[in-house]
């Protein structure tokens, strides 16, 4: 028997689970939840990376518990998975300097059009890199410390993502593969590359605090001594390469062959299909990333999805199941109300001051059920916005796997095949991310044995499947009907953009 942890650190949690490779099904889970700091700046979003460790280490102590000390040593291998885009700095020492900046942290918008400018705009940072400077992602965070924190970054000796900080605290060894790296904007993801001139844009000390880009199929190590006695594992368990949550989550849904087409409907929204090469969106709003399986992974990211729900939930103090009452008792389109769902800004489109917009309501609309129905309508068409662009560069969708907490809602499930037009399908597993950090590691340790016709896809093929019970078909007429308000609403978003600016400046001042 051959046993295999995968990790999935969030933004509000960490979740393990145990792969049985051969019998193809998930033996034990675990979660434990972290939290955002509180009381930072309007736009600050930032997390302590000992959080993670303690997170991580709390729920793999918990599986390992769970299947008992003889199973325990017949895994092979962990893999983590990690939310995209954050900046962890460390010093000489491997010390952590200070708080994370997160992927949903917007405060570098001024480092972004630094950078920009510097780079000759943006239609040549495109050529460069393939993707726009966006404040989510890891290369604004590192001016941000620069111009912010002079003291902090003269201590800067090396640059790593959540996922990599986790990987260092297993293995004791810095690494970065290909497909998160792909999310800092520091690197040429045509060539495979770090981009010396955009880390030079920063600072020159820059380049030489990224670690060695390394292949996806490689180990980051294998388990540090110390930990693996705390663990109960042996030190030879190998750590995979690992990658970002959009990465490993592709694996998990078998979004691992051109055709697949996965959306993650958490605390932010993503739409990813695989490419065999690189996917270059000229207009710089579908992000160029590489896979963590040696391919690419054009992808859309929205910011406000389960957030903009929740916070209607809790706000009428509704639970799940009224909630999806209250949906379901008001047609399609809440009777012209529109949601525009920028509760943290946006980055798809790119609105990083943007706000939340309730439009069209009247004695009608202005009532509990519509607002809930807006809330589910207004995050999805912010996704479709995306969905919809990847459809012009060439990535068509026959149908959706879906993962997160919306993929749990039968209500929500019907509003997504109707906004997108196509079939959706949620999962047999829905821990697609972690999941995918164990089908990664069970990849790794093959190739590291000498298996080298080991194929990812005839892992997941073997792994993943659909849940045919939650199959949603879209509804025509449905579909006509949400393509008016696809229009209200990306109207909105346009009109808007000069007065969210003004309204951030008084949210910022307080006037």
């Amino acid at each position: 028997m051959s046993l295999y942890i995968g990790i999935d650190s969030g933004t509000q949690s960490t979740k393990a689970v145990v792969l049985d490779l051969a019998a193809g099904t998930v033996v034990a889970e675990s979660r434990a939840p972290h939290r955002l700091i509180e009381g930072l700046p309007v736009g600050h979003m930032e997390q302590h990376p000992s959080d993670w460790t303690a997170a991580m280490d709390a729920v793999i102590r918990d599986v390992v518990t769970k299947i008992g000390s003889a199973l325990a040593s017949q895994i092979r291998g962990i893999g983590v998975s990690g939310q995209q885009h954050g900046f962890v700095a460390l010093d000489a020492e491997g010390k952590v300097i200070r708080p994370a900046k997160l992927w949903c942290d917007t405060s570098t918008t001024e480092e972004c059009a630094l950078l920009t400018k510097k780079l000759g705009g943006a239609k040549a940072t495109l050529r460069k890199t393939g993707n726009l400077i966006l404040p989510g992602f890891t290369a604004p965070k590192i001016l941000w410390l620069k111009r912010n924190e002079p003291a902090h970054f003269r201590r800067l000796k090396q640059v790593l993502l959540p996922h990599d900080y986790l990987n260092f605290h297993l293995t004791g060894r810095y690494f970065m593969e290909y497909g998160d790296a792909s999310g800092t904007a520091l690197m040429d993801v045509r060539r495979r590359t770090w981009s010396k001139e955009i880390a030079n844009a920063i600072d020159r000390r820059v380049v030489d605090c990224l670690p060695t880009l390394s292949e996806s199929h490689q180990a980051a190590g294998t388990l540090r001594p110390a930990l693996a006695e705390t663990y109960g594992l042996s030190p030879e368990v190998v750590v995979s390469a690992g990658g970002g949550d959009n990465m490993m989550g592709a694996i998990g849904t078998g979004n691992v062959v051109p055709g697949v087409v996965t959306a993650s409907f958490g605390t932010s929204g993503t739409i990813y299909a695989h490419s065999s090469k690189p996917v270059i969106d000229p207009e710089g709003e579908i992000a160029a990333f590489c896979s963590s399986t040696g391919g690419w992974l054009p992808l859309l990211c929205t910011m406000n999805v389960t957030t903009v729900t929740e916070q209607m939930r809790l706000l009428f103090g509704m639970d799940h199941d009224r909630m999806a009452a209250a949906v379901n008792s008001v047609s399609a389109g809440a009777n012209g109300l529109v949601l525009l769902p920028y509760l943290a800004g946006e980055r798809t489109p790119n609105v990083p001051d943007g706000s939340g917009v309730l439009f069209g309501l009247t004695p009608k609309t202005f009532t509990p059920s519509h607002f809930a129905r807006a809330a589910m309508e207004g995050a999805t068409l912010g996704m479709n916005y995306g969905l919809r662009r990847l459809s012009q560069l060439g990535v068509k969708a026959k149908e959706i796997r879906i993962t997160g907490g919306g993929a749990k809602s039968p209500a929500w499930r019907q509003i997504m095949a109707d906004i997108f037009g196509v079939p959706v399908v949620a999962m047999v597993e829905d821990e697609g991310a972690a999941l995918g950090g164990a089908l990664q590691a069970a990849w790794c340790v093959a190739l590291r044995e000498g298996r080298r016709k080991t194929k990812l896809s005839e892992l997941t093929a073997r792994v993943v499947a659909v849940d045919q019970s939650t199959r949603c078909a879209p509804d025509r007429s449905r579909v006509a009907h949400y393509r008016e308000l696809q229009r209200i609403q990306d109207r909105l978003s346009k009109d808007l953009r000069e007065l969210f600016s003004v309204q951030r400046r008084f949210a910022l001042t307080g006037s």
